[in-house]
């Protein structure tokens, strides 16, 4: 739904449904009742997930068309897609495969590219249209850091093919579409500073050329068109997961001219650890109930110090608990945003207030996309009726803005 700073929306990664005729029958279940009660008498926009297979099978123009229609009937559109997972994304092990095939594969470049043929048929008329994608890679598939380095060269060129592919589709429809690289924990690409220094020292110098060579046009003129095409997803609970400053970070990118192209909206895990080891076994117990099989659950730890340990999952974190050292947990756990306190642990809301105080301010991108999509494995007594639960998170950020 249009807002006074951008599209509010949920993504549909809530709902399961890894074919196109699943997932369209979870929108058209669920979609019309969540927007009866929260756009009524306007059009509400859709962040549409597509896996690989639901992509393939909704592309053919026929179900375009009938989905087209159906949209047109419910006062519906869609104008952003997460494009990050590729394959199943509920009641199987997803892990680090989320990442899979990532950015080094011509199956991520083919994805990605369908991903937009689709969107581009599907956004309204005058709107731009972003799709968000994993930063890469996952770190640890690279054991060395010549491994790291030539899978972050193959990526790059990889996403410079979609960039190209934006680029012609902009010059010949005038369509503004553009790829919103994620930041993740253990992802290549895993903070704000990461993606700018990527973007800085391997993007641009690798695109100016290739771009501008392509094109027929300056390095400048292939520069400008880079940062209109590929830009920042800024998840608010990865970036809270990293104790990043936000507004040092949307400061720095709007002094370089990075743009971002969609935040998406989700809450962490967050918990401050007694001095007194022998006193974080309340804190042991709590962390443990949101210790489940299907989603990676990284923990960053903030030591006294201000260092960091990284850990790639919450059993590593769990196992380490009486570290004397630190001081602080941060859980990769994607937890309802309209609650703050889980009792011996708490979220990150606060996070999202103030990403969401600056969006009030500086209007640094015009797309807002609800992403809790861990409701199913949440805790019981955390469970609540999904379409009560989408409708709550939307109007706690209405009420925000």
């Amino acid at each position: 739904m249009q807002t006074s700073t951008g599209h509010l929306t949920y993504c549909t990664n809530i709902h399961p449904g890894e074919t196109w005729p699943s997932h369209f029958a979870a929108l058209k279940q669920n979609f019309p009742a969540i927007k009866q009660q929260l756009s009524p008498d306007a059009p509400m926009g859709i962040g549409l997930r597509l896996s690989n297979v639901a992509s393939l099978e909704l592309e053919p123009s026929a179900n375009l068309a009938g989905f087209k229609q159906w949209l047109a009937e419910n006062d519906a559109y869609v104008f952003t897609m997460n494009g990050f997972p590729y394959g199943e994304f509920h009641d199987t092990v997803v892990k680090d495969q989320v990442h899979a095939p990532d950015w080094t594969t011509a199956l991520r470049v083919d994805y990605t590219l369908r991903m937009f043929r689709i969107l581009a048929e599907l956004l309204p008329k005058g709107m731009d249209g972003g799709i968000s994608t994993s930063p890469l890679s996952y770190r640890h598939w690279h054991k060395t850091q010549e491994q790291l380095q030539e899978a972050t060269a193959i990526a790059t060129q990889n996403i410079l093919q979609v960039a190209a592919q934006l680029i012609r589709q902009y010059r010949e429809a005038g369509v503004i579409m553009h790829l919103d690289i994620e930041p993740e924990p253990d992802g290549i690409l895993e903070t704000g500073a990461e993606f700018i220094k990527w973007y800085e020292d391997v993007l641009l110098p690798e695109g100016r050329n290739v771009i501008a060579k392509q094109f027929d046009i300056s390095a400048d003129e292939a520069e400008h068109l880079i940062k209109q095409h590929i830009n920042l997803c800024y998840d608010v609970c990865h970036f809270a997961i990293g104790y990043e400053p936000h507004e040092r970070v949307i400061e720095e990118l709007a002094q370089k001219r990075l743009k971002t192209g969609k935040i998406q909206i989700s809450a962490a895990l967050k918990a401050t650890l007694p001095h007194d080891v022998d006193e974080r076994g309340e804190l042991r117990a709590a962390f443990s109930r949101f210790n489940e099989s299907t989603y990676l659950h990284q923990v960053v730890a903030k030591k006294a110090d201000g260092q960091f340990i990284r850990y790639p999952d919450l059993p590593e974190a769990l196992r380490d608990i009486e570290n004397p050292l630190v001081e602080q947990w941060r859980a990769h756990f994607h937890v309802p945003i309209f609650i703050e306190d889980y009792g011996p642990v708490q979220s990150t809301q606060a996070d999202i207030v103030k990403v969401l105080d600056i969006q009030k301010a500086k209007g640094f991108t015009g797309h807002l996309e609800v992403e809790t999509y861990t409701w199913g494995v949440l805790p019981d007594e955390k469970k609540l009726p999904i379409n009560d639960s989408i409708v709550r998170e939307l109007n706690w950020v209405k009420d925000q803005l």
